[in-house]
């Protein structure tokens, strides 16, 4: 048993105080180290143990761990901790610090939330007019198919915006490219046309010429529009986004105009909303999908300013339209000023660009009416009759606004979806993940 020289320290002072001890503590001590009311120091920030000779009072330390064991416990996440004194000192600092910045209310809401959906949906009544599936009315779109004067009058519109310094376009690129046989992300990926230029390239390049073409025609000066690019990536594909950026000298653009931002990530979850681990000491997370858009719109651009994030920094360039879309997408219009102008003559606040589908078949999901709530319907969730349906006034397929990701905001939208988010169901995803192996007892 170590032997402590504390007499030099009342216990009544400041927790900060240092006591020395006699002999220093191996440097494998577990943690927390609890002798006589002190512990080694230990920095949960960086998930190390500083063991150096010096200590200070641990009733803090004690007092953070006890308290997120009891807050996990009330929501029912208490499995977490199992493997807490099994675990390194560097290992439960690193747990400590996941568990501790995780929302696990919020965890337990969307699952809630989701579940509930899908049960929901399983169990809708065809026949009730709140869950009834029906094609969009009328009112509700418009097209460029076969008018040109609406086309020019919408693209006049949305160039003028451009000009003015009000649109600004968001990219969701988180995604690696794994299903085209590489680990890089997606944007770096050379599609096989002639030019092999990445995706990231072909839609600089058209950020690039849309700035001079609003210059051209809205007789601004060389150099004076520009429109932000917002680019969302994951962590996993974070670094390498930028690495690319920088090595290709951000592909003409002005970098201070190129922001990145990361989307979130939540936690993997069993089928009855347990909380999973990939090992002992850390939890199983995956990217928190397209979907996780609005709320990382909020998160810090920088660590060292948290009030400084996407929002504000639309908001300091006087960005008023968005548009948002998938790196995926090679044939994108960044910028549509088409579909810009049309969503702001419409006055939307949010709109989405579609395409028409080409068979009753094909495996799309499609902007329609739940209810009166316009939604995104899955391919699975319309039949074989709704798929074929026509619309009698065109002929066409009634159900035919195949949705691709596509979508127009404003700022002020998007500044409000916090005040209504979490009623917004999550797609749940079932997939097979490596796991520890808890034993969840029932108390």
């Amino acid at each position: 048993m170590l032997a402590w020289d504390d007499s030099s320290v009342d216990r009544r002072e400041a927790q900060t105080r240092v006591v020395t001890p006699k002999r220093p503590l191996p440097s494998d001590m577990p943690f927390p180290v609890i002798l006589d009311g002190f512990t080694g120091a230990i920095d949960l920030q960086n998930q190390r143990s500083s063991y150096t000779g010096s200590f200070v009072r641990t009733e803090s330390i004690l007092h953070d761990v006890t308290a997120l064991k009891e807050r996990y416990q009330t929501a029912g996440q208490s499995h977490l901790f199992q493997f807490w004194p099994d675990l390194t000192s560097e290992q439960q600092a690193a747990l400590y610090a996941q568990l501790k910045a995780l929302d696990v209310e919020r965890v337990n809401r969307i699952w809630s939330t989701a579940v509930q959906a899908e049960k929901d949906a399983q169990s809708s009544d065809p026949s009730d007019p709140d869950e009834q599936i029906r094609p969009l009315p009328g009112d509700a779109f418009d097209t460029t198919v076969d008018a040109p004067a609406k086309e020019a009058e919408w693209r006049e519109v949305g160039i003028k915006a451009i000009a003015d310094g009000r649109v600004g376009v968001l990219l969701m690129a988180g995604g690696q490219g794994t299903r085209l046989g590489s680990s890089d992300p997606k944007g770096c990926y050379d599609i096989g046309l002639p030019s092999h230029k990445s995706l990231f390239q072909y839609q600089a390049e058209r950020i690039a010429r849309l700035q001079a073409v609003a210059e051209e025609e809205e007789g601004k000066p060389k150099g004076s529009v520009v429109i932000p690019w917002y680019v969302m990536t994951s962590g996993p594909t974070r670094k390498p986004t930028v690495a690319f950026f920088e090595k290709n000298n951000y592909f003409g653009l002005d970098q201070k105009n190129v922001i990145f931002f990361e989307q979130g990530t939540l936690p993997c979850l069993t089928m009855d909303g347990k909380i999973i681990l990939d090992s002992k000491s850390q939890v199983a997370v995956a990217p928190d999908g397209n979907g996780g858009l609005y709320a990382a719109l909020r998160s810090p651009l920088s660590p060292t300013d948290p009030t400084h994030n996407v929002l504000s920094n639309l908001e300091s360039r006087g960005i008023i339209y968005i548009h948002a879309y998938c790196v995926d997408n090679c044939l994108v219009r960044v910028a549509d000023p088409v579909f810009i102008g049309y969503s702001i003559t419409k006055q939307a606040d949010c709109a989405a660009k579609v395409v028409r589908k080409t068979a009753p078949t094909e495996s799309v999901g499609v902007v329609a009416l739940r209810g009166s709530r316009f939604s995104v319907i899955e391919y699975s969730e319309i039949s074989k009759e709704q798929a074929e349906q026509k619309d009698p006034s065109s002929g066409e397929l009634a159900f035919r606004a195949a949705n691709i990701a596509n979508h127009f905001y404003t700022t002020d939208f998007l500044k409000r979806v916090e005040s209504f988010e979490e009623n917004m169901a999550f797609h749940i995803a079932r997939k097979k993940i490596p796991h520890a192996v808890v034993k969840l007892v029932k108390v």
